[in-house]
């Protein structure tokens, strides 16, 4: 899936296809955590894998006050237990299917939110 780009900030997504997501200046693989001004690949498969552990030293790079979570083809949900740890950190959440999530990350982003994007 290709998206329109209006307006060239760093991280807004480009394309986005099963194993890779391009970013306006580089390509990344999935799974991956994007932000504003931070991206990387994550060893993370599965929403059970996601707890505050795991999410901190993602969230600790780039000030973020929603998570999107892209869950591939399908939507998926976090259990409750999820949601309330990470709500703890001062975080929304929101899972959808990756194509969504993909189109909502660029919507927020170029809305100046502090939004933060993970893709499985």
């Amino acid at each position: 899936m290709e998206f329109n780009q209006q307006e060239a900030n760093h991280n807004s997504i480009v394309s986005v296809n099963d194993s890779q997501i391009k970013l306006a200046y580089t390509t990344l693989q999935t799974p991956c955590f994007i932000s504003p001004n931070y991206h990387t690949q994550v060893e993370i498969t599965s929403l059970d894998q996601l707890d505050k552990t795991v999410l901190f030293p993602l969230s600790s790079q780039d000030d973020i006050d929603l998570l999107i979570i892209g869950t591939g083809a399908t939507g998926q949900f976090l259990n409750p237990k999820q949601q309330v740890a990470i709500q703890q950190m001062g975080i929304g959440v929101e899972s959808m299917n990756s194509e969504s999530a993909c189109r909502s990350f660029n919507l927020l982003l170029s809305d100046v939110r502090l939004v933060g994007l993970l893709l499985l």
